[in-house]
């Protein structure tokens, strides 16, 4: 599948993450001032991979999203510190479910529809399994797409689903590698010239052994 996003750097993908987390999460605390967005990217709970980040990469991060008009300033009165705030809403029209789950992928990776229904319930309110799949759906089905469905993993029962920030994902080579080669067929000949072989020589056996009371 081909995405027609810029690819963001990890660093970008987890602030994003961030700012979309706690505007649901914790409003009282959105906007957020750099420390306490410095201190929710490095979260030990609820991210995958877990990170150590400096303030000047999370800055770095922030210009990069306001570059691509994703994050920008927030002006909140009585405060002297300059606070952040994303514009994934606005950018890509979602709503508050589209957002949860995105968060949910942003940072946590790959994830099948239960594990984002069950790790969005403090984000937004999912009535069940189904709704969840709508929601993902119309991530995928938005313009640009923002989420792709990978193959199911040998073992595994369920797909995953995986964000597009970091750029396309060549999902027909991700079946390929996950779809365990198939048995070599069976040569019917040699099977029966194998089996000719095996009862001439317990024929032969046979033969001496009886011989021996002759």
């Amino acid at each position: 599948m081909e995405s027609k996003l810029k690819p963001l750097s990890p660093i970008a993908v987890r602030v994003l993450g961030v700012l979309i987390e706690k505007e649901l999460s914790t409003p009282e605390y959105y906007p957020m001032t750099l420390n306490a967005l410095t201190n929710g990217c490095n979260q030990k709970s609820n991210r995958d991979p877990v990170m150590a980040l400096q303030e000047s990469e999370v800055q770095d991060a922030l210009d990069e999203l306001y570059h691509e008009k994703l994050a920008g300033h927030a002006s909140v009165a009585g405060s002297r510190s300059m606070k952040y705030r994303h514009a994934a809403a606005e950018h890509w029209g979602l709503d508050e479910k589209q957002l949860a789950a995105l968060a949910c992928l942003l940072l946590r990776g790959p994830q099948t529809i239960g594990e984002i229904k069950g790790r969005t319930s403090r984000l937004a309110e999912f009535d069940d399994l189904d709704d969840t799949a709508d929601t993902l759906r119309s991530l995928r089905d938005n313009e640009p797409s923002l989420l792709v469905q990978l193959p199911v993993q040998p073992g595994k029962k369920e797909a995953r689903m995986m964000h597009l920030l970091n750029g396309a994902v060549d999902v027909e080579a991700m079946e390929s590698s996950a779809t365990p080669p198939p048995p070599p067929k069976s040569d019917l000949r040699q099977d029966v010239e194998d089996l000719q072989e095996r009862l001439s020589r317990l024929e032969e056996e046979f033969e001496r052994f009886r011989s021996q009371f002759e």
